[in-house]
């Protein structure tokens, strides 16, 4: 099994793997790319994004700045919208269902680290999925752990570190993030 097998199958993996360097790099510069475009060029933006991402609905915005690991990894929905500063490390799937709108400056996050420091020091890692549901509204400066679902028609209030899942009907807010009501 090489690296990206091992990366893609939730096993520890090196992340220094000339594949997925090469991956990465591949990846960033489509990044910085769409990050230079002027606010009006659209359709090069959503050229960008088809391009890029593992699966997009029809109606989709990321406002710039983007970024991520591979791309591949992250399947976006029908009616997505994230405002500045999105940032989704997907060394494992990132799932995001229908209207889910994002503000500014969240991550989401699939990597892990080992907790052993020799392991860690050979950059050695291991990821977890995230799915987010449909009709989510997840606040600005929010970040999402790898190995979380969100459930549908939830609110993640802003400022919020989600470490769990959180059940669909919900709103949850804090470090960690709990489920302050149900809707």
């Amino acid at each position: 099994m090489n690296e990206k097998e091992k990366m893609l199958a939730g096993l520890l993996y090196d992340s220094t793997a000339e594949d997925l360097s090469n991956e990465r790099l591949k990846t960033k510069s489509l990044c910085h790319e769409y990050n230079l475009l002027k606010p009006n060029e659209y359709n090069k933006k959503k050229e960008i994004l088809v391009r890029l991402l593992g699966k997009t609905g029809e109606n989709f915005l990321i406002e710039p700045n983007f970024y991520c690991d591979y791309g591949y990894n992250i399947e976006i929905g029908e009616n997505f919208y994230s405002n500045h500063n999105l940032v989704i490390l997907d060394c494992a799937r990132v799932v995001f269902g229908d209207n889910v709108f994002i503000g500014p400056n969240c991550g989401f996050y699939t990597a892990e680290h080992p907790m052993d420091p020799n392991e860690r020091n050979k950059f050695l890692e291991y990821a977890k999925p995230i799915t987010i549901g449909n009709n989510v509204w997840i606040g600005g400066s929010v970040i999402v752990l790898g190995g979380v679902a969100i459930g549908d028609n939830t609110i993640i209030g802003a400022g919020s570190v989600v470490v769990k899942d959180i059940p669909s009907n919900s709103i949850a807010v804090g470090n960690p993030c709990k489920v302050i009501k149900k809707i």
